[in-house]
């Protein structure tokens, strides 16, 4: 007998927790003619745990991503965003990328700490840091444990470049003094993802993020605060958001973005099954058209790792979008990715820490 389809938990994108393709045992729900109708299932709570961490700089070796290093301040995303391509991690700790991942939450106390030894180290050879390249470095829980400020509080000290990727509109904002500072050295570069202008769609896909509306005056006050701002739509999924990206586009502009672009829907590992079940849950009429797009655009299966395809996919189906992205941002004359160059050359690493006077406070 098949498992029965879950239904939605409110303010969680995923709607079940299956296991991560680490573990030994698998468990599997099925409908034995006992299921009785029952109220909203209960919303999880999220638990936050500190991970100790003895770096926090990682490099970047694939050709395909536009930096070479980035910081990650969290494990896991709060936002909930059902196609998060960062789920899959979580099965690395023996948790599901399921519900696991946006609600036990893991934290880096010493970022800021560690950020400072790395960036003192001889060879440290400065380009610039992106933020949010796995997970939403301006989450719920930024708002308490505050370690992309002092990340950033650090970068600005050193008069470091770094670029961020964010739907956090609301906690970024609390930021903007702060970089607007960068910025005057052309050391900084924001993204703004929008992925819809539909709210309802909005609360199905990323359910605990910034609205979008919210989001496009992010874009604005970036704007009029002299900080160059991106809007990435990402991710394009077939059937579901794609028939936005002229509005979304037409509308970034008029807030004040300068570049643009966009990425395919991607399924790598967990999150494939994860993003059916959700088809199921949220649009089960369109379900088998939309598996059937994306996988047309990857090589009939529903993912395409590879290098060069994996962020716009191949096939008629991804030409199409891509000149549709192309033309529409031409005639709003938005750039296309990041053709702003950040200044590394004002870097300067942050002085040696105080010594250690040793146990009885003398300095021998």
């Amino acid at each position: 007998m098949s498992a029965p389809i879950p239904e939605a938990i409110k303010t969680r994108g995923a709607a079940s927790n299956p296991e991560g393709r680490f573990e030994t045992r698998s468990r599997e729900d099925f409908d034995d003619g006992w299921l009785l109708d029952e109220p909203d299932r209960p919303r999880p709570d999220t638990t936050v745990t500190a991970e100790a961490s003895k770096t926090v700089i990682t490099r970047n070796q694939s050709p395909d991503i536009g930096f070479e290093q980035s910081i990650n301040p969290y494990r896991g995303c709060e936002h909930g965003c059902i196609y998060c391509y960062a789920r899959p991690a979580h099965a690395y700790m023996n948790l599901s990328p399921g519900l696991d991942f946006e609600t036990r939450l893991f934290y880096k106390p010493d970022a800021a700490k560690l950020l400072e030894a790395e960036l003192r180290k001889p060879g440290y050879r400065c380009s610039p840091i992106a933020l949010g390249s796995n997970t939403d470095p301006y989450q719920p829980v930024e708002r308490e444990y505050q370690v992309t400020r002092a990340i950033l509080e650090v970068l600005q000290r050193c008069r470091h470049p770094l670029t961020i990727v964010t739907k956090g509109a609301a906690l970024l904002e609390r930021d903007i003094p702060l970089l607007a500072e960068m910025a005057r050295d052309n050391l900084v570069e924001v993204a703004i993802s929008i992925t819809s202008l539909e709210p309802e769609l909005k609360r199905a896909l990323e359910p605990r993020t910034a609205g979008p509306q919210a989001r496009l005056r992010m874009v604005r006050q970036l704007a009029d605060a002299g900080i160059p701002a991106m809007v990435l739509v990402a991710p394009v999924i077939p059937f579901v958001n794609d028939a936005e990206i002229e509005q979304i586009l037409q509308a970034s502009h008029e807030a004040g973005a300068r570049e643009a672009s966009y990425i395919m829907l991607r399924l790598p590992h967990e999150v494939k099954d994860l993003f059916r079940e959700w088809l199921q849950v949220h649009y089960p009429q369109r379900a088998e058209h939309v598996m059937s797009l994306v996988q047309q655009m990857r090589g009939g299966k529903d993912n395409d790792p590879r290098f060069g395809v994996r962020m716009t996919g191949q096939g008629e189906y991804a030409q199409v979008i891509a000149q549709r992205f192309k033309i529409a941002a031409a005639r709003l004359g938005l750039g296309r990715g990041r053709r702003l160059k950040l200044d590394t050359a004002l870097f300067r690493p942050p002085p040696p820490p105080p010594p250690d006077k040793g146990q009885m406070g003398f300095g021998f």
